[in-house]
């Protein structure tokens, strides 16, 4: 029998202060229990406390993805320049590619993520499709130059990442493959206790065709998530990412009842002030986002934007629309030039130069509306496409849903706040093209194979947890995750041998039984003991002292309870260990 675990010989040290520089709830009580210490700006060294949590997260992983069908390796976190030029990747990555040289002078970089490494392990090791479909995968850490880290290990520089890859030899294995990964996400925040959902999301700088991001839910979370109510299972309905989440698509456009006329706004420079002066709804006015985007030869083209008053242009929406790929706002000097007016009184009828104008859906179903009159002073109302001004060139949804939008599934979408912990992709044969990674078909021909891409941030999962699950009293883990299950905590002023000995042996068969339990024996007073229980959040506290000895009793009580109990021997091990054998 191992001998017992005690926080005598542990190296725990807490703080009663609450840091200046955190934040965020998790980032607080990471620093209070002690958990991680700051050595630099988003780098943190994880203390053996913080360790304990981190490798239960990363057991649970490995366990699921080992039972996926995944297959561990382990990639360099030093990767080569050429490898991420062969992608076109080494100058588009941006600023968040650590790149560092040797004294040798050969350029590396500190892997942020391994598709390059991967692929060319891939391409030397894979030579035909009987060798498919296969998943690696790694539990390693990663950088990230974030320009403002913040947050703890949230959104740190340094973090630990499970990362796994899929090759497949055609587009439905490869969607098997994401499936099966999809599965074993849900599998992983469900055994850690975790409310979470996955959305529909946008690929970002990793590429590929689709991708879902898994979000832990909390009202901290940086993200906003819509989610279609229908008064069924909200876990299997619609849910996407508010970057890429759509609305319904609007009815029809009803006829025109208005004619065009001007209205004087001296000083309504806003859509809400305009809506105000006019004392109509915000719905009915139209915005105009004035952008530089590129023509089909690439030449720069002047772009006008519509969403409605009451909504806002979508950035990842409007980057996806052919010529708006990497587009930027227009400055005062190109609106003058092409529309003849200063901002505030911007709109699409009748620009003093031709331009491309966008148009949101909700935008191109709309009549009677108000724009700018492209005039200092002046708005248009009664505006009707096809008769005051063209049909739009391009007609895309390019805003952001908002609370209360019908959703295409019927139901009512609501918004609400996630930190995302894992982001799934269907890469596609990018990398693999990009890198000359084939294998052989079964008719002995090339072939590139079709790659998935998944990712967990595991060091994120522990302070996303911490978001979802605390009180005023510190942590309150969820019990795959705790430091330690059960903390058997001795009040002992006398030193009475009895107690000890009692303490120790209650230890000993809670850990015969399997339960993942503490002895805290540092002769701490009862308070300054219980407090630090709870601010590490163990789950469960019994309390050995002589009075309950004498009363052949144990004080228990859950992290989660508000009062204990006083339970004999056999109804506490029935409670902490009936189902542990």
């Amino acid at each position: 029998m191992k001998p017992p675990m005690r926080l005598s010989q542990f190296h725990l040290h807490t703080e009663k202060e609450t840091p200046a520089e955190a934040e965020l709830v998790s980032h607080t009580l990471m620093l209070k229990a002690g958990m991680i210490r700051k050595l630099a700006a988003g780098i943190y060294t994880w203390s053996p406390l913080g360790l304990r949590v981190l490798r239960k997260v990363e057991a649970v992983v490995r366990e699921e993805m080992d039972a996926a069908g995944a297959i561990e390796l382990l990639m360099p976190a030093i990767q080569p320049r050429e490898l991420w030029e062969e992608t076109g990747r080494w100058e588009k990555f941006g600023g968040q590619l650590l790149k560092i040289r040797d004294r040798k002078d050969a350029e590396y970089a500190y892997g942020p993520t391994h598709e390059e490494v991967v692929t060319d392990f891939a391409r030397h090791e894979l030579s035909s499709y009987r060798q498919l479909p296969v998943t690696f995968y790694q539990v390693q850490t990663k950088f990230r130059d974030e320009i403002r880290p913040r947050f703890g290990v949230m959104r740190a520089r340094e973090f630990l990442m499970k990362d796994a890859y899929s090759f497949d030899i055609d587009a439905e294995g490869m969607a098997a493959s994401y499936a099966r990964m999809h599965d074993a996400y849900t599998r992983i925040f469900t055994r850690l206790g975790l409310r979470f959902r996955a959305v529909l999301a946008d690929t970002g700088a990793i590429g590929g065709d689709a991708s879902q991001e898994f979000h832990v839910l909390a009202d901290s979370g940086e993200d906003r998530i819509a989610w279609s109510d229908t008064g069924r299972d909200d876990a299997a309905g619609y849910a996407a990412n508010v970057e890429t989440a759509r609305a319904a698509a609007p009815g029809p456009r009803p006829a025109a009842t208005e004619a065009m006329r001007t209205v004087d706004t001296p000083t309504q420079t806003t859509c809400e002030a305009v809506a105000e002066l006019m004392g109509i709804p915000l719905a009915r006015t139209v915005k105009s986002v004035a952008l530089m985007g590129h023509d089909a030869d690439g030449a720069p083209q002047f772009v006008l934007a519509l969403v409605r008053g009451d909504h806002e242009a979508n950035e990842i929406k409007l980057g996806k629309v052919e010529g708006l790929g990497g587009s930027r706002m227009a400055t005062e000097a190109e609106i003058l030039e092409h529309l003849g007016s200063r901002p505030g009184f911007l709109g699409p009828v009748s620009p003093a130069r031709p331009v491309r104008v966008v148009a949101d859906l909700e935008v191109a179903a709309m009549a009677d509306f108000v724009v700018g009159a492209n005039r200092a002073g002046e708005h248009l109302a009664g505006v009707n496409w096809g008769r005051d001004l063209p049909e739009p060139d391009t007609v895309a949804d390019i805003r952001s849903v908002v609370e209360g939008d019908r959703a295409e599934d019927g139901g009512t979408l609501r918004i609400m706040r996630g930190i995302e912990v894992g982001h799934i992709f269907q890469l596609g044969r990018k990398y693999a093209e990009a890198m000359g990674c084939t294998v052989l078909d079964a008719a002995g021909k090339a072939a590139v194979p079709m790659m998935g891409c998944y990712g967990i941030g595991v060091s994120r999962i522990v302070a996303a947890a911490i978001e979802q699950n605390h009180d005023d009293a510190g942590i309150a883990w969820p019990e795959a995750m705790a430091p330690w299950t059960v903390a058997v905590c001795v009040i002992n002023p006398k030193n009475d041998p009895v107690v000890a000995e009692a303490a120790t042996a209650l230890h000993d068969e809670l850990a015969a039984r399997g339960v993942d339990v503490v002895l805290d024996d540092r002769g701490l007073r009862p308070g300054p003991m219980f407090a630090d229980m709870e601010l590490i959040g163990i789950p469960h506290r019994v309390v050995v002292s002589g009075r309950g000895l004498d009363a052949g009793t144990f004080e228990y009580r859950a992290r989660s309870a508000g009062e204990a109990e006083h339970l004999d021997r056999a109804a506490l091990l029935a409670r902490l260990a009936g189902n542990q054998r």
